[in-house]
């Protein structure tokens, strides 16, 4: 996926609040705005990918303010409030009656809880809106793949589980726990580093999810979505080896469709901006689970 012209307001605007976050000194912060718009002015071109930008702002806001990890606080919430309201997306998936049911419950869950994400321009939301969310996500489900792979998750012997944000990894939980007991082994898969407020390996173990996958790996980098050119030797071998792969979140969505993917992959998230949307032709704010290719 490449950017369009507002991924530009959208990567300075971000920028604003992270380096806010990030440091209190107003020089610096100066300093994060000035040298990202002259790596805007030299890179900001139609091919580039809206996740690459924006790994290299996130690199350029941790390398002038010294802080690796701006969203901390924000993460160490995220996880704090999910975890209040796991037991209610946890009821309601296993009101399914059929193991497809769970499986289609649990992916709505994991994809509402893709909306746990800061500072994108237009995106608001609450910790007390999630139990709605949870509710009512099959009404927003524009793109409905899920049928399609749970059949191929019935035929898998091992998928790995790419996470997304912390707070969200915790209802990943979820759609994990049906894969395990569908008979499946899973590799979940987070950040090798802090980068916005993706999952690292603390909330691997803060959410659960350290417990609930057969093994955790990380990317061995901190890019945003997948970048194969950095990934860990480790993360190849898991990649290669599984018969299909989840990807949650936003990221995963822009980077992934940029290869040519020689299996299939699960895409999971909200359409959180225009871009995106556009992309994959639908609404802003609805909830997609995209089979690829």
């Amino acid at each position: 996926m490449k950017v369009e012209a507002e991924c530009a307001s959208c990567i300075l605007s971000r920028a604003s609040a992270e380096a806010t976050e990030a440091t209190t000194n107003p020089a610096l912060r100066f300093r994060v705005m000035n040298e990202l718009l002259r790596l805007l002015h030299k890179e900001f071109r139609p091919t580039a990918v809206p996740a690459d930008l924006g790994t290299k702002r996130d690199r350029l806001i941790k390398r002038i303010t010294g802080n690796d990890d701006p969203y901390k606080r924000s993460k160490r919430t995220s996880n704090e409030k999910a975890l209040k309201v796991l037991p209610y997306a946890r009821k309601l998936v296993e009101e399914g009656y059929t193991q497809q049911d769970r499986f289609k419950k649990a992916c709505l869950c994991a994809i509402v809880g893709n909306i746990m994400e800061f500072d994108i321009p237009g995106h608001r939301f609450t910790f007390g809106s999630l139990r709605k969310e949870f509710r009512e996500a099959g009404k927003d489900l524009v793109i409905d793949d899920i049928g399609k792979i749970y059949e191929l998750a019935k035929k898998a012997r091992t998928v790995l589980y790419l996470t997304d944000n912390a707070g969200e990894i915790v209802f990943d939980t979820l759609l994990v726990e049906q894969l395990k007991n569908m008979g499946l082994n899973v590799i979940a898969g987070v950040k090798g580093e802090p980068i916005i407020n993706d999952a690292t390996l603390e909330d691997s173990e803060v959410s659960g999810m350290s417990k609930m996958a057969d093994k955790i790996i990380t990317t061995g980098t901190d890019a945003v979505g997948l970048a194969f050119k950095e990934l860990s030797a480790e993360f190849l071998d898991a990649y290669n080896s599984v018969d299909l792969v989840f990807a949650k979140g936003m990221g995963y969505a822009e980077t992934l469709t940029e290869y040519k993917l020689k299996k299939p992959h699960a895409l999971l998230f909200r359409t959180k901006c225009n871009p995106v949307a556009n992309f994959f032709g639908v609404a802003r704010g609805k909830n997609v689970a995209k089979l690829m290719p």
